[in-house]
C-alpha cells in the first residue's frame, strides 16, 4: 500500500513538473510578442468612482468574507457580492480549447496548443497593463488585476484543461468581455449552444480560431493515413490528393457557418494560422476588444 501510494505522488511529481516546464517559455514568448505590440496601443483604463451598483452575484471562496453583502444575504441561504458597474465592464475572461486536437502541429511549428496559449497570455499581458481585470474562464475564479493576476491566468491558460463546459455553463459577469482561444473544429451545432449560453449572460467578445497549415491547405498526396486526436478509427486514403477539392469545400463551409455564429453572437472571428507571427493575431484581439468595450 505504501509502495502504491509512493508510485503515484512519483508520477504526480513528475507530471506537475513537466506541466510546469512549459509555462516559463510560455510567459516569456508571450511577454516579447506583448511587449512589441504594447508600444503602439494605448492603455484602457477607464477614470471615474464606479462605484455604480450594477447586480448581486453568489458569494465565491475566493471573495474572501470581507467581500460579503451581508445585509443582502441575510435576507437568503445564499452569500451575495455587490458587483460595481466598474468591475462589471472590466472584467475580460480568456479560455483555451484543451481538447485532444489542439495538440497538433506540423513540424517545425507550434501546436495549435502552444500557439493559442501564447496568443491568450500575450493578450492578458496588455489587458493588465491597460488596468484591465483577468481571469482565465472556469479555471481561476473572479477577475483580478496587476500582475498576479496574469501569473494566476496564466498558468492556467499554459496548462490547464480548458474544459468546454467552462463556455457551456459560464460563470462570468454580466456584460463581461469574453475571449475563446481554440480550432473551433466541433460542429456548427456545438458552438451555436455554447456562444447562446455566453449570449444569455450578456457575454461579449473576440473568437481566435486556430489553425494549422496543412489542416487549411490538405497538402497529402498518394497513401496517407490520417489519425483522429480523441477515440475513432484511423482513415486511409490510396491517394489523398482526390479528396483535396471536397476537403477544401467542406473546410470553407465550416468557416462561413462559424462566422455566422459569431456574428449572431455579436462576437468577432478571428483566424490565426500557426505559420504566421503570434504578434498579428494579438494585435488583432485586442483591438477586437477595444470594438467590444
Amino acid at each position: 500500500m505504501a509502495k502504491a501510494a509512493s508510485d503515484q505522488y512519483a508520477r504526480l511529481r513528475r507530471d506537475a513538473e513537466r506541466a510546469a516546464s512549459r509555462f516559463p517559455a510560455l510567459l516569456a514568448e508571450a511577454e516579447q510578442v506583448a511587449a512589441t505590440i504594447a508600444d503602439g496601443v494605448h492603455g484602457r483604463r477607464r477614470s471615474g468612482s464606479g462605484e455604480t451598483f450594477w447586480e448581486y452575484r453568489h458569494h465565491r471562496p475566493e471573495d474572501g468574507a470581507r467581500a460579503v453583502d451581508w445585509r443582502r444575504s441575510a435576507r437568503g441561504d445564499h452569500l451575495y457580492v455587490r458587483e460595481t458597474e466598474w468591475e462589471a465592464a472590466n472584467a475580460v475572461y480568456l479560455w483555451r480549447d484543451g481538447g485532444p486536437g489542439m495538440d497538433a502541429g506540423s513540424a517545425g511549428l507550434p501546436t495549435k496548443r502552444e500557439r493559442a496559449s501564447v496568443c491568450l497570455i500575450a493578450t492578458a499581458s496588455l489587458l493588465v497593463r491597460g488596468g484591465e481585470r483577468i481571469a482565465a474562464l472556469g479555471e481561476t475564479g473572479r477577475p483580478r488585476s496587476g500582475r498576479p493576476a496574469l501569473e494566476i491566468a496564466g498558468r492556467a491558460l499554459a496548462d490547464g484543461p480548458g474544459a468546454a463546459s467552462s463556455v457551456e455553463s459560464p460563470d462570468i459577469s454580466r456584460h463581461g468581455r469574453v475571449v475563446l482561444a481554440g480550432d473551433f473544429l466541433d460542429p456548427p451545432e456545438t458552438w451555436q449552444a455554447r456562444l447562446s449560453a455566453l449570449s444569455a449572460r450578456g457575454g461579449r467578445g473576440v473568437l481566435l480560431r486556430v489553425i494549422d497549415p496543412a489542416e487549411e491547405d490538405f497538402p497529402f498526396t498518394g497513401r496517407t493515413r490520417f489519425t483522429p486526436p480523441a477515440a475513432g478509427r484511423p482513415l486511409l486514403l490510396g491517394r489523398a490528393e482526390d479528396a483535396r477539392a471536397r476537403y477544401r469545400e467542406v473546410w470553407a463551409e465550416h468557416g462561413a457557418a462559424l462566422h455566422a455564429l459569431a456574428r449572431r453572437a455579436g462576437c468577432t472571428l478571428i483566424t490565426h494560422r500557426t505559420d504566421r507571427p503570434a504578434a498579428s493575431a494579438v494585435l488583432a484581439l485586442y483591438q477586437a476588444l477595444e470594438g467590444a468595450a
